[in-house]
């Protein structure tokens, strides 16, 4: 039987492709030595190690100290990409993390989760372009995806979703901005900053290349 998609639903699909597309990089640290740091990883600070609990490996930030740190990941490029990673962490007290993936370089744009303000937002460098609430979860993995694709010559699009892994996936971007030129090329990275004192684990990175 075909199968055909609505106009709305090939939309998302072109801002979101699936998760079975080949992607441009790949990384589930499942062969990367307990200790290590990827040869591939850009580590702009942090004491970022592999770590593994219950079989399962991931790259973990520590708790302390209390700053803002990470690390970058896949190809460099301006535009045409989804990242995604997922991210674990808890908050302690009254104390929440806050994390986050990017595109486009260290300066670029960012999709961070902060839950003290239980919201979603989207950076632009250092400045907040977006904002959403967010119901993030202690101690569970979060998914998220950044993509940043040319809707026409003079209009790009960035755009993000985050959820509690193991729930529905979003539809639509929860954060969007529209740009008319887009910040430099440069890679993918994660964001993490330990407010709470707990490590940030990091997991299931993706570059993927929109259609």
């Amino acid at each position: 039987m075909k199968r055909f998609l609505t106009a709305a639903t090939a939309v998302l699909a072109i801002a979101f492709p699936t998760i079975g597309a080949d992607p441009l990089y790949s990384q589930d640290f499942s062969k990367a030595e307990i200790g290590s740091q990827p040869d591939e990883l850009l580590i702009l600070d942090g004491q970022f190690a592999v770590k593994e609990e219950g079989g399962q490996r991931f790259f973990e930030l520590p708790g302390a100290p209390l700053e803002s740190f990470g690390f970058l990941f896949g190809p460099s490029e301006p535009f045409g990409v989804t990242s995604a990673a997922r991210i674990q962490t808890s908050r302690s007290g009254r104390k929440f993390p806050t994390f986050g993936i990017g595109v486009n370089g260290a300066s670029g744009y960012r999709l961070q989760v902060t839950p003290a303000k239980k919201a979603i937002e989207l950076f632009k460098g250092d400045t907040v372009a977006a904002t959403a609430p967010f119901d993030w979860k202690s101690g569970e993995w979060t998914e998220l995806r950044l993509s940043v694709r040319k809707v026409k010559d003079d209009e790009f699009a960035v755009e993000g979703k985050a959820w509690t892994a193991g729930t529905a996936e979003p539809a639509a971007p929860v954060v969007s901005i529209t740009e008319a030129k887009v910040l430099p090329a440069g890679k993918s990275g994660t964001w993490g900053m330990p407010f709470a004192g707990t490590p940030i684990r990091f997991d299931d990175l993706k570059v993927t290349r929109l259609p």
